[in-house]
């Protein structure tokens, strides 16, 4: 029916009601970009070049031509995120014409359709995708606050200089897949294991971060990557451990040797605590409650970040009093023997590892650890004590029985 009313109307009806003529009207309107074609009662060039009143005027779709007091206008388009309105500007309407700004606004709502934030889209969208090495000094630099040890920070961003820039520095992080973190990672995911797993955990993390602000989306390719890659074959080498039956000669050896004083108590100290080389080189004596035989670390000394109350054992006590007694005008408890204004250096405590077995000094003692824990039963009465001052019942047990086992072994 509809079909025979629209063949049924004279052409010269058309040409009344079109002006120029159906097929003319028709040829006009193929010519013109979506986003005009999209609209029939939206604003026009006209308007936006003459409009000097103060107001927003909407264009249609989320999108609005703002005037200020002064007479300045600009588009901002209005998106809905994750349940939340956002307001992004697209520019002044001075340089950005109201077909150009139809044309952001359908980009930045199809990328906030995908998922991502239409701030960050815009961003992309006017900065262009940065490349991978801005990425990767980015990320470096936010997470390099939180890192304590500066060999870390400065080893983090250089195996990514020497690995990954090479290949993909220069890539903008979007373009990066799966065989581009294949060609990086090949030539020394076999020669240099540890290297290669490293450089991957962190061009995953860049990655991720790209992703997270927008800069691209889908799966992560490091992911994908790896079932290309072969699998390592290495062991794990854990760190040698000292035999309990060797620890009476390997004290009586450490007590007599020409270490400085200092340095012999702060080992024997780092042992019986079970404690890193850092908390007991970096310890100062206000940290130590004689009365209460208490070692309270900060949480700013922890490699957890968490304050650490360690029970004192009579011969802890004893090495904190006599190492006390050497330096009594000196803040630290352990200084440097060579500059008593320094901490004791960690060399001078791997010394003795060295000479033995190559052993660092708080996994050298671990079968010692291990053993006194086994003999705890004979110290029960004294457990319900130690587990009210430590926030770790198991430290508690540890302590309890490597000091017994400490003086049955060396006296």
């Amino acid at each position: 029916m509809g079909a025979v009313l629209f063949y049924a109307i004279p052409n010269e009806l058309w040409d009344e009601v079109w002006g120029n003529g159906f097929d003319s009207h028709m040829s006009s309107e193929l010519k013109k970009s979506p986003s005009d074609r999209r609209r029939t009662n939206g604003l026009s060039a006209v308007f936006v070049r003459q409009k000097k009143a103060p107001g927003r005027y909407g264009d249609g779709n989320g999108l609005y031509l703002v005037v200020d007091r002064s007479g300045a206008s600009r588009w901002v388009l209005r998106v809905m995120y994750e349940g939340r309105r956002r307001d992004v500007g697209l520019g002044g309407a001075s340089t950005v014409t109201l077909a150009e700004a139809r044309d952001k606004a359908h980009e930045i709502r199809k990328l906030a359709k995908l998922g991502q934030d239409p701030v960050a889209a815009r961003r992309t969208i006017r900065d262009g995708v940065p490349k991978f090495e801005n990425c990767a000094r980015t990320v470096h630099k936010a997470r390099k606050a939180a890192w304590r040890n500066g060999k870390h920070q400065a080893q983090w961003l250089k195996t990514l200089e020497l690995y990954a820039f090479p290949t993909i520095g220069q890539m903008a992080i979007n373009r990066i897949g799966t065989a581009e973190v294949l060609k990086l990672l090949l030539p020394i995911w076999s020669a240099k294991p540890e290297t290669a797993r490293r450089v991957l955990q962190r061009v995953s993390t860049i990655i991720d971060y790209g992703t997270a602000a927008g800069m691209r989306s889908g799966e992560n390719p490091c992911r994908l990557a790896i079932l290309g890659l072969p699998k390592h074959t290495d062991e794990t080498e854990h760190f040698a451990a000292l035999p309990y039956v060797e620890v009476p000669a390997f004290i009586a050896k450490l007590r007599n040797s020409n270490a400085a004083e200092i340095t012999k108590l702060a080992f024997e100290f780092l042992v019986l605590n079970a404690s890193r080389s850092g908390e007991v080189r970096l310890a100062p004596k206000s940290e130590i409650d004689f009365a209460k035989a208490l070692w309270t670390i900060p949480g700013a000394r922890m490699k957890g970040g968490r304050e650490h109350i360690v029970p004192l054992t009579p011969r802890a006590l004893d090495i904190a009093r006599a190492a006390r007694a050497l330096y009594p005008d000196r803040p630290l408890l352990f200084p440097s023997p060579t500059n008593p204004e320094k901490p004791l250096s960690t060399w001078r405590l791997r010394s003795f590892c060295a000479a033995s077995r190559s052993m660092r000094p708080h996994t050298a003692f671990a079968l010692v650890f291990a053993i006194g824990a086994a003999r705890k039963r004979a110290f029960r009465a004294r457990l319900p004590k130690w587990r009210s001052l430590t926030p770790s019942s198991r430290k508690s047990k540890l302590l309890i029985g490597v000091e017994c086992f400490w003086e049955s072994v060396v006296g």
